[in-house]
């Protein structure tokens, strides 16, 4: 078994990433027959205009994006975008809604509140790992949108819905979802997916915004992160990260040639139901503090030696893991424990071996 470094965390040795890299290493010095690399070509030029647009086609085609939303590719990460989301929206009414559930939903609403009204549609959760129901919500009528993330990585906590936004647009983070489900694009005002997580390396954000939410950025908005300019622009407003956008569409083209999105939720689900089963078969020696109805199918946090865990076994399953070259299974530091990570780039196969390491450890531990 072997491993992968993917921003700062390791992941299981996947299927795409042989076929991809293994183009991408065919075309590093030599994009077609240009004896140049993609990397030292114009951001104009009639090769990366064709990456372009086929990277948008292959987004709009596996997500069913209908006609009257526009696909944009930015630079900036999540983070940029949690910014560029209010600077282009916030400014219809003033003020946004906001449900936080974990780490990046809340630094979206904290980011949100420099530029506008931002409304916590509940308080912080009493419990961590849980999502208030929506009876409890209140929600702002006059609010220009509904933010929530779709999937907390940190956290270990995905929504089971879209939530309910009286009409208002809803906007989602799906960084760490996007291409592993079927989604309804018509029920969003606009998605933000940092393509790390599932399609693509860090240096590119997808947006799919619907058309009639353009046109009203606020004025301190740069034109970097102006939703109306950057359609205008057709996403070449200034020098894109053309190298992670040309990477990104040949991993579009791998899940289309792959049975496409609904095979990457087929594929999400049975994954998932491997690792939960062996947490949930273990007699407690493993455990997930995450409310059952909201269990994240892509980032699984738990715990070693009991539901507080166990430092000692918990640093020993680490070194053991890595022994199998298993790496970064170590929780985030504001929630510990372990954390398994499994984007579309870890197959049922890996996840299979995850699972026998840790029954192999609780036999000897347990």
């Amino acid at each position: 078994m072997e491993s992968f470094t993917c921003q700062g965390r390791v992941y299981l040795r996947i299927k795409w990433k042989i076929y991809v890299l293994e183009e991408v290493q065919k075309e590093l010095l030599s994009f077609g027959e240009s004896g140049m690399s993609l990397m030292e070509m114009s951001h104009r030029s009639k090769e990366y205009s064709k990456i372009n647009n086929d990277a948008q086609k292959a987004v709009r085609e596996l997500l069913h994006v209908p006609d009257n939303y526009k696909i944009l590719f930015i630079q900036g990460g999540g983070t940029g975008a949690f910014a560029a989301v209010a600077m282009n929206l916030i400014n219809r009414t003033g003020s946004a809604d906001y449900a936080v559930t974990g780490t990046w939903s809340g630094k979206a609403a904290k980011e949100a509140a420099k530029y506008g009204k931002v409304n916590l549609v509940f308080p912080k959760a009493d419990k961590p790992g849980s999502i208030p129901a929506e009876s409890t919500w209140t929600l702002n009528p006059d609010a220009a949108y509904l933010y929530y993330c779709d999937n907390e990585t940190v956290d270990g906590v995905e929504f089971p819905y879209i939530p309910n936004a009286n009409g208002i647009p809803i906007v989602s983070d799906m960084s760490s979802s996007i291409m592993t489900k079927r989604v309804d694009i018509t029920k969003f005002g606009c998605i933000i997916a940092g393509a790390q997580k599932n399609i693509g390396p860090a240096g590119v954000t997808v947006v799919i915004i619907r058309e009639d939410l353009l046109g009203n950025p606020m004025k301190i908005c740069p034109s970097v992160f102006d939703f109306t300019h950057i359609n205008k622009e057709n996403s070449v407003h200034n020098t894109p990260a053309t190298f992670s956008v040309y990477v990104m569409e040949k991993v579009l083209q791998w899940i289309k040639k792959n049975g496409g999105v609904e095979a990457m939720e087929a594929q999400s689900s049975q994954k998932k139901t491997l690792l939960y089963d062996a947490i949930l078969h273990s007699n407690n020696f493993y455990s997930c503090p995450i409310d059952e109805d909201v269990r994240s199918r892509i980032n699984v946090p738990f715990r070693v030696g009991g539901p507080q865990g166990n430092e000692d076994l918990e640093t020993k399953f680490l070194q053991e893991a890595e022994k199998l070259k298993m790496f970064q299974l170590k929780g985030h530091r504001s929630v510990g424990g372990m954390r398994a990570s499994l984007y579309n780039a870890v197959t049922s196969d890996d996840v299979n071996l995850l699972v026998k390491f840790m029954n192999e450890f609780r036999k000897q531990y347990g």
